[in-house]
């Protein structure tokens, strides 16, 4: 008998506003200053499209034998807290029966394990606080945002004693293998998703161009029953139900159908837990970081290019201004990254599709980087010395540091002390002596960063490994005294 292991995705992020401004004075709350209010619409919408008419559906197949899993991020449970409780009980419904298995992530589904998996152990604590407070279970499986898998993110899940972890089915990792199987990766069962499948309901379903358009419930029951393996995982968001494909489309009518025509071909539906009880055929080792986002399926999605980096950079750096840790966490939210992203051809698509108000990848970018800067500039103020955490503070987009050869912009811009002192190591030789000739960069320590002795020791500086070695130990003397 073929098996099918069905997930969804649930997710909605806290959108920032794209035409922050700062604002003198103390804000009613950081969330008002930095939230788009385009939130509670958003949530509205999809709301009445997709969580309401798809988990009615749901509901009723739950009671005939149906199993699947939701995955439900903290930033959409706190959004359907305080603007849609009626949906918020749809979900509770769903979570006390007992053929619906909730999943764990970070709270904020953020890209934290992309660069602390001490900080990722922490927000998944905080998912699994949340469910047991809000739907009365504990997790026993996870699934990192958007997939993103390697060694240290097993060694993570298996240390936080969950029994899987799910990542994409990708073929480079996979090799011969098919990802109709369960596999091991240091010690924890690790759960793949057949994205073929899977984006054959998220992607393809209403693509008339398809050659198997239309894909209807009984079609794909019988794709299931005839693939070889042990299992397929198929997951994908849950707002392909009625928000990414319409209900005209008829993909509530294929959800509905899904369980009956599976049952007509033997098909048994199982929970990401009684997937895990499959003995593991084989070890994997994964090296590198996989997801299941774009075609690259790596994390390009977040860190693609220069801008990405910087923003990551920037929010790293500015823990030590997180005395409201849940700000900071809201910032490591992966939509605020994946709108960042430049890519070409069908992955420009889906993150334009995405992106609140098709904001080009800069202006997602400046945006940010305006409230992480305001965010720092606020928590400076009470902290010492709060000279040093001022001049430590990431600038925002028209303060940052262009670095420029005598008649051309080299590409490189410094938004910190800390970025300027990494840069002086990259940046074209031209370039640097350009600044240093026009004393660019001492006033830019001065007049932006506040710092009058650094920029006359600046404008002393002979070299570029001078000006380095200067600049670094001031900034190493500064976070020290932070600490």
């Amino acid at each position: 008998m073929s098996k099918l292991c069905l997930g969804f995705e649930v997710h909605q992020p806290f959108r920032l506003k794209p035409d922050f401004s700062p604002q003198n004075g103390t804000a009613e709350s950081l969330e008002s200053l930095y939230f788009s209010e385009a939130n509670r619409d958003i949530l509205d919408r999809v709301a009445d499209k997709c969580y309401i008419p798809a988990t009615g559906v749901i509901l009723d197949s739950l009671d005939k034998g149906f199993k699947c899993a939701f995955s439900l991020s903290g930033t959409l449970v706190e959004q359907l807290e305080k603007w849609r409780p009626d949906v918020l009980g749809l979900f509770k419904q769903v979570a006390a029966h007992r053929n619906a298995e909730m999943l764990a992530q970070t709270y904020f589904h953020s890209v934290a394990s992309l660069f602390d998996l001490g900080e990722f152990e922490e927000q998944v604590r905080l998912h699994k606080k949340m469910l047991k407070a809000e739907f009365g279970v504990t997790p026993q499986v996870i699934e990192n945002t958007e997939f993103i898998f390697n060694n240290d993110i097993a060694r993570s899940a298996k240390k936080l004693g969950f029994k899987a972890i799910y990542t994409e089915g990708v073929e480079r990792v996979l090799g011969w293998r098919s990802p109709d199987y369960v596999y091991s990766c240091n010690g924890i069962r690790l759960l793949m998703r057949n994205y073929q499948l899977s984006d054959d309901v998220a992607f393809r379903f209403n693509n008339r161009d398809w050659d198997q358009y239309p894909l209807m419930a009984d079609k794909f029951a019988s794709w299931v029953a005839a693939s070889p393996g042990d299992y397929v995982n198929v997951f994908v968001d849950y707002e392909t139900f009625g928000e990414h494909h319409w209900e005209d489309s008829g993909i509530l009518e294929f959800l509905r159908w899904l369980p009956v025509e599976c049952l007509g071909r033997s098909v048994e539906l199982i929970t990401p837990s009684e997937a895990a009880a499959i003995p593991a055929r084989d070890e994997l080792s994964i090296e590198e970081t996989i997801s299941w986002a774009d075609v690259e399926k790596d994390a390009s999605a977040w860190l693609g290019n220069t801008i990405q980096h910087t923003a990551l950079k920037a929010i790293q750096r500015a823990r030590p201004y997180a005395k409201d840790k849940k700000m900071w966490r809201y910032l490591q939210t992966s939509d605020h990254f994946y709108y960042m992203a430049s890519k070409f051809g069908s992955c420009a698509d889906v993150h334009s599709y995405f992106s609140p108000g098709a904001c080009r990848p800069f202006d997602s970018f400046a945006a940010y980087m305006r409230i992480l800067s305001d965010y720092e500039s606020r928590a400076a103020k009470k902290m010492k010395p709060r000279s040093a955490a001022m001049e430590l503070r990431t600038v925002p987009p028209e303060e940052a540091f262009q670095f420029y050869t005598s008649n051309a912009y080299t590409g490189f811009t410094a938004y910190s002390l800390d970025d300027m002192c990494d840069l002086l190591n990259y940046v074209p030789k031209d370039s640097v002596e350009h600044h240093m000739k026009n004393k660019d960069l001492s006033r830019w320590v001065q007049d932006v960063l506040g710092d009058e002795r650094l920029a006359g020791e600046m404008e002393e500086c002979k070299s570029r490994l001078e000006l380095i070695d200067t600049a670094t130990k001031k900034k190493d003397a500064l976070w020290t005294s932070l600490r």
